[in-house]
């Protein structure tokens, strides 16, 4: 019998066959864990260019230092526009330019008063 593309159906390995011949080869599923299964040193050349590792070392380091100030709890940098972005706050910078900052800066004690009298109707976020 032709399949609807003139091509004979091919018969399917079953699940049985493919266990007992331990889930390698053709028809093996992606997922399988002797698939996905590669040591280090088989699956990346070994023959990498001092340029290439020292770049690898660079980007490491560089991971690690962004590790480290994001478990600190947030960062401050200058926007594309030219403001001040704090991050770590929420989900998305707070950014204010320089002169709403200062604004913002010399009225912390009036702030600080404001939540210390609403404590009660104010919600945390922990």
């Amino acid at each position: 019998m032709r399949g609807t593309n003139g091509w004979e159906p091919q018969a399917s390995e079953s699940a049985r066959e493919r266990t007992a011949r331990g889930g390698q080869g053709p028809g093996a599923h992606p997922s399988d864990p002797t698939m996905l299964a590669c040591r280090r040193e088989d699956c990346y050349p070994s023959g990498m260019a001092d340029d290439e590792q020292s770049e690898l070392e660079r980007l490491r380091a560089e991971n690690e230092r962004l590790k480290k100030a994001a478990s600190r709890g947030g960062s401050i940098r200058v926007s594309e526009k030219g403001g001040v972005s704090v991050y770590g706050l929420g989900r998305f910078p707070v950014t204010l330019y320089k002169e709403q900052w200062l604004r913002l800066l010399d009225m912390a004690d009036e702030i600080r008063g404001f939540i210390a009298d609403n404590a009660a109707r104010l919600k945390s976020k922990d």
